[in-house]
């Protein structure tokens, strides 16, 4: 039996950073695809027996179970001693990232590729609010590699939950945001790294842009 096992679906970028997390850390680890497409968390018997939130990722370990990414990037940082960093500092970028960048990406991504008939004024909304959002790290990554310097931290593992999706599914001019595409390959070069779709099992829902 795994050490560690991570219930998820392939779609979620939340769940993209528990595993990403994982590998990364070389992890003895297993996972469990949840239908979350067809309602299966927002379930009595599913929030009874796995997490009230009706959310993924959860994670178990041991006699615990863990939800929400950043609570499960924190608990992983301190089993493992690697990604930490100024406590303060990390968790305010982790949230950041929670509140701004994985938020608004999340959404937008799921309006263009997975929403009914979305609003375009709505979508145009959360566009905008997904490059304020890389601009603000396009700045805070000037002169560094990593989002508090030269080392990657849990706030830096978070915000990639998205980026290493495919490109068509985020269609942002990548171009105006280069450190934050440096900063994504910087990730995709690191031992233990796997795409999203890679390391994340279970059946697909391929959306519009896929």
């Amino acid at each position: 039996m795994s050490e560690f096992h991570l219930h998820c679906f392939p779609e979620s970028g939340g769940c993209y950073k528990a595993a990403l997390m994982l590998a990364l850390c070389g992890a003895d680890w297993s996972a469990q695809w949840v239908d979350y497409f067809n309602g299966e968390t927002r379930t009595p018997e599913w929030r009874g027996r796995v997490s009230v939130m009706g959310e993924v990722p959860v994670l178990g370990h041991g006699a615990r179970r863990l939800t929400q990414s950043g609570v499960i990037l924190t608990h992983l940082a301190r089993h493992f001693g690697r990604f930490g960093g100024e406590e303060e500092e990390v968790l305010r970028w982790l949230l950041f990232d929670n509140h701004k960048f994985t938020s608004y990406l999340a959404t937008w991504r799921f309006l263009l590729g997975w929403a009914d008939a979305p609003d375009p004024a709505v979508v145009a909304f959360f566009r905008a609010r997904v490059e304020a959002a890389f601009a603000v790290v396009e700045a805070q990554l000037d002169g560094r590699p990593f989002l508090l310097g030269a080392a990657p931290c849990i706030a830096d593992v978070s915000m990639q939950g998205y980026l290493h999706y495919p490109l068509a599914e985020w269609p942002l001019e990548h171009v105006r945001f280069p450190r934050v595409m440096a900063w994504r390959d910087r990730f995709a070069a690191m031992d233990g790294y796997a795409p999203a779709y890679a390391l994340l099992p279970g059946a697909r829902r391929p959306g519009r842009l896929t």
